[in-house]
């Protein structure tokens, strides 16, 4: 995460159209877990532009009629978001 810009989950919530509430469920069951960032005794998740990318084809399998498991799985298969990995903003 170091020297590439990351985004707060309101942000990721804007940019994918998924609400906050359901970035949080997905968590460690359909999404790897975000990174996060320590601010005195809390912690924030800070999503990557590659997590965002993989959010997007999630949505994007959930509008073709995947269930929610094949979606995210599909995503992760797809490599859109690995490819670009190296290629962060």
């Amino acid at each position: 995460m170091r020297n590439q810009h990351t985004y707060s989950i309101g942000e990721a919530s804007a940019m994918t159209g998924i609400s906050q509430r359901q970035l949080r469920d997905w968590e460690g069951k359909y999404i790897p877990k975000p990174a996060r960032i320590s601010v005195g005794e809390r912690f924030y998740r800070r999503y990557t532009s590659n997590d965002i990318r993989l959010l997007k084809k999630i949505q994007e399998n959930l509008a073709e009629g995947f269930t929610l498991s094949a979606a995210a799985q599909n995503a992760a298969a797809t490599k859109i978001y690995q490819e670009e990995a190296g290629h962060e903003e």
